[in-house]
């Protein structure tokens, strides 16, 4: 695999505005999660930004970073349009799409996503993490999905039958919640972006279902620990009190 990570971001966010900008120990949220994407040595790492502040703030620490359009509907259209900038030939044949709300991730949980796609017939790797709370397991903004564990129900990797808002249950009796971060073949990001939605997707607003109503195959690495994604601002300052102050 010749695998790239890009992490794409735009000011516009209902919750939290201005989110990848948001100050972390006096740098952008976006400039720490840069920097962790860089320590996991996955590939080369690129920001693509929908807002040419954005480009700044990455440009600054001497990183790598695409401006794309603003009105892109989603973070993997964003990615796409990035990729098409940066490697029109596709030497890139595997692209992680990093969300740059995830100052806190750990470098070695972002290389653990790339695990499945070891199997050849796996077209989008992603992360699961077992939930033991009921409150998170009721949570529906803490998606789900229905694995079906390798290795006779104990392999560190699973296949994803399906994803929900809602409590599902997985061939090990366990739930697992899905991390949004994904590592896509290059051909299977650009056969998902051409995609129109799908009922189910739309039904549970998550788009990850567009790619399994189009047959293709989402695998898993279960993983334990989860970051800290940044919505709200007391999540804003709890990722303060996580985060390492820059050197």
């Amino acid at each position: 695999m010749n695998p790239i990570v890009v992490i794409p971001a735009r000011l516009a966010s209902s919750r939290l505005p201005r989110k990848p900008l948001a100050d972390i120990h006096g740098e952008p949220m976006v400039v720490h999660v840069w920097r962790r994407a860089l320590a996991a040595a996955v590939g080369p790492v690129v920001v693509a930004c929908g807002d040419a502040e954005i480009v700044a703030a990455i440009t600054q620490v001497r990183g790598n970073a695409v401006l794309t359009d603003p009105n892109l509907p989603s973070g993997s259209d964003r990615v796409m349009a990035a990729m098409r900038q940066l490697d029109p030939d596709g030497d890139f044949d595997v692209v992680v799409n990093l969300q740059g709300d995830f100052p806190t991730i750990d470098p070695q949980v972002l290389r653990q996503v790339l695990t499945p796609l070891a199997d050849p017939e796996v077209d989008i790797a992603t992360l699961a993490v077992e939930l033991h709370d009921p409150r998170s397991i009721a949570d529906p903004n803490a998606p789900k999905i229905a694995l079906e564990r390798h290795g006779n129900g104990n392999g560190s990797t699973g296949r994803c039958l399906y994803f929900s808002r809602l409590p599902l249950h997985a061939g090990d009796g366990n739930v697992y919640e899905h991390l949004g971060i994904y590592a896509f073949r290059r051909r299977a990001l650009e056969a998902f972006v051409a995609l129109p939605q799908a009922g189910l997707e739309q039904v549970e607003r998550l788009e990850q279902l567009r790619a399994l109503a189009a047959g293709m195959r989402i695998d898993a690495t279960i993983v334990h620990t989860f970051p800290l994604g940044v919505d709200t601002p007391a999540d804003l300052e709890k990722a303060r009190t996580l985060t390492v102050r820059p050197n």
